[in-house]
């Protein structure tokens, strides 16, 4: 199986250099810069559990050289994705999957979703619908991302916890390419569940970082401090049940309630959110796939959302005083 890394950083570099390493996959990167000058020159370091792999991927720069794929594996951040779709398209042969493993809604949200909303485009990540255009809904398979993971410095991945990704195809459908992916992640050791419900599982993750990253960002509070009683505790719950409302219009099934779900957020510990953490090294926030979509989808549904419309505006005036847009 001929599967893609496109965008491999943390969790793109993790998912490679595990594939790589069980020879479960022929594997190439798609990478740029320092990183991919030192992938190249030394191979991918892995460092997990206090051991370090070291594999040699084929690693390049651009579509053309790596050619068509079976797979191609996103692990980009969703505000990456819109510039970066006419280069993955380059990689789709007539069979190839796209396996979104991107946080937030992804553009593929409503294909094969029956009901009203059936086809329906989600404007915030798909602005203009030019990423269905180029990577069509049908190609794709949804991938939840559980593991944490970081680049130590170029062509180093540490892994720090974490080894399960969640597929599940838009329809449902237990099909012979996700069934070929998850052997292909089982056999690098991960864990790899397929789900009939892959939507669900997009939002229970989805649940907590709607909240938590944008008051992070704001506040510049780590998770101990959002999740602990208080007012920034009380502003995360009263979006979260916000959130639940409208996921719940659209037919999601919530498994836990808010309060076990900021629970676990909890035990993290003195984190700092992705989009914190983006924020202070002036990269690209992910405000619409976290948040800006959630009130796409309240007006969808006719639902008020005052708490994630407050935050929206402020985070999104937060970034682009910083140039984070």
């Amino acid at each position: 199986m001929r599967i893609c890394v496109f965008g491999a950083g943390a969790i793109g570099g993790l998912m490679a250099a595990k594939l790589a390493a069980a020879e479960a996959a022929a594997v190439t990167i798609i990478a740029r810069g320092p990183h991919l000058a030192a992938m190249q020159a030394n191979g991918l370091k892995l460092i997990s559990e206090g051991i370090e792999t070291v594999v040699h991927p084929r690693c390049v720069a651009t579509p053309e050289e790596a050619g068509p794929q079976d797979a191609v594996i996103i692990t980009l951040k969703a505000v990456g994705l819109p510039g970066a779709a006419p280069q993955i398209a380059k990689l789709l042969g007539p069979e190839t999957a796209i396996v979104s493993a991107v946080n937030g809604i992804p553009w593929w949200y409503f294909y094969k979703f029956g009901g009203e909303f059936d086809g329906r485009r989600v404007e915030s990540v798909d602005p203009g619908g030019e990423v269905s255009r180029l990577l069509p809904p049908e190609r794709a398979i949804g991938c939840i991302v559980y593991p944490a993971a970081e680049v130590a410095e170029p062509g180093v991945i540490e892994h720090t916890y974490g080894d399960r990704f969640t597929l599940g195809e838009p329809s449902g459908e237990r099909t012979p390419r996700i069934e070929a992916l998850a052997k292909a992640l089982v056999a690098a050791g991960f864990k790899a569940p397929v789900r009939p419900k892959i939507r669900d599982e997009i939002w229970v993750k989805l649940w907590g970082n709607l909240a938590f990253n944008p008051i992070s960002a704001l506040t510049s509070a780590t998770l101990d401090v959002i999740t602990a009683p208080g007012e920034l505790r009380d502003l995360a719950r009263a979006m979260m049940l916000e959130a639940q409302e409208i996921g719940q219009a659209l037919g999601v099934r919530f498994a836990i309630d808010v309060d076990k779900r900021i629970a676990g957020a909890a035990e993290v510990g003195a984190h700092r959110t992705s989009m914190l953490q983006d924020l202070e090294r002036g990269r690209p926030m992910e405000v619409e796939a976290l948040l800006g979509v959630i009130v796409e989808f309240a007006d969808m549904t006719g639902r008020p959302a005052p708490n994630c419309r407050t935050v929206l505006a402020l985070l999104r005036a937060r970034a682009r005083a910083a140039g984070c847009l």
